[in-house]
C-alpha cells in the first residue's frame, strides 16, 4: 500500500488515476483547490486543498507520501502554457524541500515530443492546430526541465498520441522515445488504461529518472 497525494484528482485523467489507486487499496491524498469539485468517496481518499503552482502547498501535501501524481492540464492552449511547466517547477521544488525523505515524483506528460515511426516528432505533424501545438509544447517545455532534476526522484508518463475515456482492459505496452502504434500504425489508450500503467509504475518502479510512453 502507498500513500500518495495526488493533484489533479478531479480531470479525466486524474479521476481515473485516483479509481484505479483506491481500488487497488493505496492511501490517496487528492489535493485540489475546489474540494467541491471532487465527489468520490472512499475510505481511503484523503482531500485537502492546496496549488501545484505554490511549492510550499506542494512541500505541505508531499510530506509523509511515498510518491506525488501530478495529473494537471491546463484547459486550453494559453492555460497549459501558464501552468504545466510552471507546475512542474513547483512540483520539483516542493519535493526537493523534504530532502532524504521526499517522496517520488510523477507527472503526467505529453505525446508532442514522442518520436513517430517516420522518425519525426509528433507535433511536427502538419495541420495541427495551433491550441493543440501550444499543449504539446507545454508539456515538451516540462520534460526538458525535468530532464535536468537529478536530485529528485521524478517520472514522467507520456499518453499515446490519442487517449480518452473507455475500456479498462489492463494491456498495454511501453517505450521510452517513441510512440507506441497498433498493426495500423494507430497510436491510442484508454484513460483507464493509463491510468493501469500509472499505478503499476508506483507499485513497481522502473522509470525513476526519466520519461516513458504506453499505448496499445
Amino acid at each position: 500500500m502507498a500513500r500518495i497525494a495526488l493533484f489533479g484528482a478531479t480531470g479525466t485523467i486524474g479521476s481515473r488515476v485516483l479509481r484505479e489507486a483506491l481500488e487497488r487499496g493505496h492511501q490517496v491524498t487528492a489535493v485540489v483547490r475546489d474540494p467541491a469539485k471532487l465527489t468520490e468517496r472512499h475510505p481511503g481518499l484523503k482531500v485537502t486543498t492546496g496549488d501545484v503552482l505554490d511549492p510550499a502547498s506542494v512541500a505541505a501535501a508531499a510530506e509523509g507520501q511515498d510518491v506525488v501524481v501530478s495529473a494537471v492540464g491546463g484547459g486550453d492552449g494559453p492555460g497549459h502554457v501558464a501552468t504545466i511547466e510552471p507546475a512542474a517547477k513547483s512540483l520539483v521544488a516542493g519535493v526537493r524541500s523534504l530532502g532524504a525523505t521526499a517522496p517520488r515524483l510523477i507527472a503526467v506528460g505529453g505525446a508532442g515530443s514522442l518520436r513517430t515511426p517516420a522518425g519525426t516528432k509528433v507535433w511536427d505533424a502538419e495541420g495541427i492546430p495551433e491550441f493543440l501545438l501550444q499543449i504539446m509544447h507545454a508539456h515538451g517545455d516540462a520534460l526538458d526541465y525535468y530532464r535536468t532534476v537529478s536530485d529528485v526522484r521524478w517520472t514522467n508518463l507520456s499518453p499515446a498520441g490519442t487517449i480518452e475515456p473507455g475500456e479498462r482492459t489492463g494491456a498495454y505496452r511501453t517505450a521510452l522515445e517513441d510512440l507506441v502504434v497498433d498493426e495500423q500504425g494507430v497510436s491510442r489508450i484508454s484513460a483507464e488504461d493509463y491510468a493501469v500503467a500509472l499505478v503499476d509504475e508506483i507499485e513497481t518502479p522502473k522509470h525513476v529518472g526519466e520519461r516513458f510512453t504506453v499505448g496499445y
